[in-house]
């Protein structure tokens, strides 16, 4: 199982739609403070439909708190950032793997990036364009590393495939 981490992020139809991502892929949501928004925000909730019984969401007082907590996730872990120096597809993803993401309008902070700057990836993009949205970083990054993992606990087929 994928853990999916926000640091600060700060606009709730993202973090719904991280979460729908989340509860379609079984990946686990963690939150670190502070939240631009109440994740029982009527946004995040319609953002997120009637998916949130499928996500198990954590929240975190800070990256402190999650690793003190989650010791295993200094690790494992990688770090979508515009600043990386290789793509997403030379990662070499795991089962259990910590995936972290920053806020819209900062990314992740600066000494958390240098202390693992070996785990930092980036999905590459025009260089005129400064970023994808959240919420599609998120989708590529997590669809990147369950395709490595083939799929696991994933409904592979759709009902065409009974015809």
């Amino acid at each position: 199982m994928l853990n999916v981490v926000l640091v600060e992020p700060e606009i709730p139809q993202n973090c719904g739609n991280i979460a729908r991502t989340c509860a379609a892929t079984g990946a686990r949501l963690h939150l670190v403070e502070p939240l631009g928004f109440d994740i029982s925000e009527k946004a995040v909730k319609r953002a997120g439909l009637d998916y949130w019984h499928l996500v198990e969401v954590s929240t975190y007082a800070g990256l402190d708190e999650l690793f003190a907590r989650h010791p295993e996730a200094a690790a494992d872990c990688w770090l979508a950032t515009t600043k990386a120096p290789q793509d997403y597809t030379h990662a070499a993803f795991r089962d259990g793997c910590w995936l972290f993401f920053g806020k819209e309008t900062a990314g992740l902070p600066e000494a958390f990036r240098m202390a693992h700057a070996q785990r930092c990836i980036r999905l590459p993009i025009r260089a005129e364009a400064r970023s994808l949205n959240l919420s599609n970083s998120v989708a590529v990054v997590v669809f990147e590393a369950l395709r490595q993992l083939d799929f696991p606990h994933l409904k592979k087929t759709g009902e065409m495939a009974n015809q």
